[in-house]
């Protein structure tokens, strides 16, 4: 008997641990709760009610092949080894199979979780599969790993040309087991169920994820590039929930993207060569994560950058939190994700740069708040662009860069829709004035609208002033404006 361990992978397609596992017999699925070590990674609560939708949609096509799906409590990944090694004794398993995560206690938690059932014979296989290209696989010349992405984005492509990573095929229905699937919870302590309106705009299942796809790349893909800049525009692909919880895989993503571009990579279509540089950063940040663990002990990727003297400044972070820093762009941007979980692209840089330079607080409050609202909550993702912001990270902004909210307001979301849709009460002020209420002295019926809580001028040479002071600091390229 086989047993696949389901983490971050909630799909039957293109599954690398659950093909294995069932080439090599009966097989039997199982997924455990940890809500303390949930807790202990700020995942958002949006997000876990996002797995459990998932893995109920799971359990019903694992049926159909008459695999099981047990469900088993181990509140802290402390408690894995023991849990599996029971499971594994009651119903004689002799191997268990998973897909490879990434992160510090991801790799302890599994290599506790080898020895243990090496020590009973039971064998532990790990597989790539929320990746392309397996950390440690794409070096430098001197074999370290990349720092710069559009190095590292290079020989990405060098690789895909010479093979492109094959989809795995689904297995077929097994004979029935003496086994019967667990009932997968509605909801898990310490985790408030999330509005109905969030869960509508989130529907679970490989068949949304796998239509959304479809939709990006035959309608949306061709104006990725020239779209995906503008929050009132449907110009990104919306699968960012999906891929983090595993119900796509970047294979899918890629072949889907690549079909629709004639099978090219760096030519044709813009828009499709954009998407999957977007599907290379996501690989570049895990990538880092493995090779930087400091990354994930909420360590700067920067060193020097520890010594930066951030601001102790409770009253304008809970401002920015809670989307009230009279700045319209800002306070749009975090009504979107305190209501649906997610954030548009352009506007995480534009609010973590402003939290991290214009008010000068650690990028780490930023980081933190964004994993505790954000349905598709990645440690790798989310660390990577808040230290790209911060510029404490890769390939990071020159610190000497800073959006200014006003023109980035200006420039992509010219019309005021984006903030109009989110702050109804600027619904009356005209597509100049919407940018910057202060300017027309609340009137026009923004009188209940707060004045701006930092002077972005000041503020920005307040910060110039921060990194300046820094030991050893070097400015590098990369970024856009």
């Amino acid at each position: 008997m086989q047993l696949i361990w389901l983490r971050s992978d909630l799909r039957q397609h293109d599954n690398t641990a659950l093909a294995a596992a069932a080439a090599r017999g009966p097989t039997v699925a199982v997924y455990l709760l940890s809500p303390q070590q949930w807790l202990e990674h700020d995942d958002a609560p949006c997000k876990v009610d996002f797995w459990l939708r998932n893995l109920d949609e799971l359990s019903k096509s694992l049926a159909a092949l008459n695999i099981p799906l047990l469900i088993r409590p181990a509140a802290h990944w402390d408690q894995a080894p023991a849990e599996l090694l029971k499971l594994c004794r009651q119903l004689k398993i002799e191997a268990v199979h998973v897909n490879e995560e990434y992160g510090v206690h991801e790799s302890r938690r599994d290599a506790a979780v080898a020895d243990t059932l090496k020590a009973e014979g039971i064998t532990f296989h790990s597989y790539l599969d929320q990746l392309l290209f397996k950390p440690g696989s794409v070096l430098t010349k001197t074999g370290t790993y990349f720092q710069v992405f559009s190095q590292f984005r290079k020989v990405c492509y060098e690789r895909l040309h010479r093979s492109m990573p094959a989809l795995i095929q689904t297995p077929g229905k097994q004979a029935k087991l003496q086994i019967d699937s667990d009932p997968v919870p509605t909801s898990v302590n310490g985790f408030a169920t999330p509005s109905q309106t969030l869960r509508d705009l989130w529907p679970a299942g490989e068949q949304e994820a796998r239509r959304r796809l479809d939709t990006f790349t035959d309608a949306q893909i061709d104006y990725y590039q020239s779209e995906r800049d503008f929050p009132a525009k449907p110009g990104t692909s919306q699968l960012s929930a999906y891929l983090a919880a595993g119900v796509i895989s970047p294979r899918q993503c890629l072949h889907a993207a690549l079909q629709s571009n004639q099978g090219e990579f760096e030519s044709g279509k813009v828009g499709a060569v954009t998407w999957i540089n977007e599907l290379l950063w996501r690989e570049f940040y895990k990538h880092i994560l493995v090779g930087y663990p400091r990354v994930s002990r909420h360590r700067a990727f920067r060193q020097e950058t520890e010594a930066l003297a951030w601001r102790d400044a409770p009253d304008d972070l809970a401002a920015w939190q809670e989307a009230r820093t009279g700045l319209p762009i800002i306070d749009a941007a975090m009504r979107q994700l305190l209501e649906t979980g997610w954030m548009h692209n352009r506007l995480r840089m534009i609010v973590a740069m402003f939290l991290t330079k214009n008010l000068l607080i650690d990028w780490r409050e930023g980081e933190r708040f964004f994993m505790r609202h954000l349905i598709d909550g990645d440690l790798a993702a989310n660390n990577g662009g808040w230290q790209w912001s911060a510029s404490t990270g890769t390939d990071s902004a020159p610190y000497f860069r800073i959006f200014n909210p006003l023109s980035q307001s200006e420039k992509f979301d010219s019309e005021g829709l984006f903030i109009k849709h989110w702050l109804p009460e600027l619904a009356t002020l005209n597509k100049k004035e919407v940018h910057n209420p202060a300017d027309v002295g609340g009137l026009f019926g923004a009188a209940d609208y707060p004045s701006p809580i930092v002077n972005l001028s000041t503020s920005r040479q307040r910060a110039l002033a921060a990194f300046k002071n820094l030991p050893s600091r070097t400015s590098t390229g990369g970024g856009d404006e």
